[in-house]
């Protein structure tokens, strides 16, 4: 039996499909205000049939965008931005999620689009944070380290953002642990030096992660995410056996799925990539953790993204490149593996 196409619910929300979009930068907002643009390419993958479509890294707080570029849901009037975006992903048939995310001392940078390292604060930029000092390039500005009080007001800002994310409209919040921004920074040691309560022991350094997840679990009632980078792909960093106690920590603290990725955290790591190269420790987070996973990396084909799902490698594949290719992707899938899933009205003339 196909399971690609078959629902996946978590708490009250049922996904249509095991097929999810994975949040992808755009760099097209101003002032944090999603616009035209994300209305139009996160809702034509929900047109083209993905069960999930998940907004791109959404800051918390304006010092935790990537970019100047970035969106961000810090006010009610972001949320009051996101609401016909979610909306209309919805009416689609789809459900929408965004992730919710702090750069950390990879914020205040240029947007691929414009330029290369940090933006100066008299071209738009600031000063961003971290768990120490160091920056993660040279060429990157240099960060304060965060206190105690300043990590505090960071999680009460995922809650809250959590809560206007729902108000919004969104179903699924995703927290964004991974790829070198702010919570994979206290995660993993290469970055995480710290002697107090926040560093030193693995304890120590998940402490930060939990108390953001248990924020947001004790604001919302709908799925939450988190997506991990299981492995740092670096000597002295995250492994994947170090990421299936993280995740099982996650999960404890209210996570109901765990987006498995990898890397981003030093700039010297050695990735092997190659078709589905992160599937291996989506599935051992998901055996060894007993939490659910979803699978992300180069998965383009659709019998591809059945096996994951069918051998019970992850219960959910994310697809961004691909996607980016062809928003019909799951249409398209279907029509290969022969399921039978929905085609919205305006399109059925054609055969995918």
């Amino acid at each position: 039996m196909l399971v690609l196409f078959t629902p996946l619910t978590l708490r009250s929300v049922t996904l249509p499909n095991r097929i999810a979009v994975s949040p992808m930068c755009q760099y097209s907002a101003r002032d944090g205000l999603p616009n035209d643009w994300h209305l139009v390419h996160l809702g034509s993958r929900a047109v083209g049939g993905a069960g999930l479509v998940i907004a791109e890294a959404t800051a918390v707080d304006p010092a935790g965008r990537i970019s100047p570029e970035d969106t961000g849901l810090w006010s009610a009037e972001h949320r009051d931005a996101w609401r016909p975006i979610a909306g209309f992903i919805a009416a689609q048939g789809s459900v929408p999620g965004i992730q919710l995310a702090h750069a950390g001392r990879k914020a205040s940078t240029y947007s691929p689009f414009t330029g290369s390292g940090g933006v100066a604060d008299a071209d738009g930029g600031w000063t961003p944070v971290g768990p120490t000092t160091e920056p993660f390039v040279a060429a990157y500005r240099e960060p304060v380290a965060l206190d105690e009080a300043g990590i505090a007001d960071i999680v009460a800002e995922f809650a809250q953002s959590a809560r206007w994310a729902v108000e919004a409209g969104f179903q699924v919040i995703e927290v964004h642990a991974a790829h070198g921004y702010l919570l994979h920074e206290f995660l993993s040691p290469l970055s995480n030096t710290r002697t107090d309560a926040y560093g030193g022991s693995a304890e120590g350094r998940l402490r930060f992660a939990l108390e953001v997840v248990a924020a947001v679990r004790a604001a919302v009632e709908v799925p939450v995410f988190v997506r991990i980078s299981a492995s740092d792909w670096t000597e002295g960093g995250l492994t994947v056996d170090d990421s299936v106690e993280i995740a099982r920590a996650l999960a404890a603290a209210g996570a109901d799925l765990i987006d498995v990725s990898s890397g981003g955290n030093v700039p010297h790591a050695s990735i092997e990539t190659g078709p589905g190269y992160q599937v291996p420790f989506a599935e051992a987070v998901r055996r060894k953790a007993d939490v659910p996973t979803a699978a992300v990396g180069e998965i383009t084909e659709a019998r591809q993204a059945e096996q994951i799902v069918a051998d019970g490698a992850a219960d959910l594949v994310l697809l961004g490149r691909e996607l980016l290719r062809d928003p019909y992707w799951p249409l398209r899938a279907a029509t290969e593996l022969g399921a039978r899933t929905p085609v919205p009205a305006q399109y059925r003339r054609v055969q995918y």
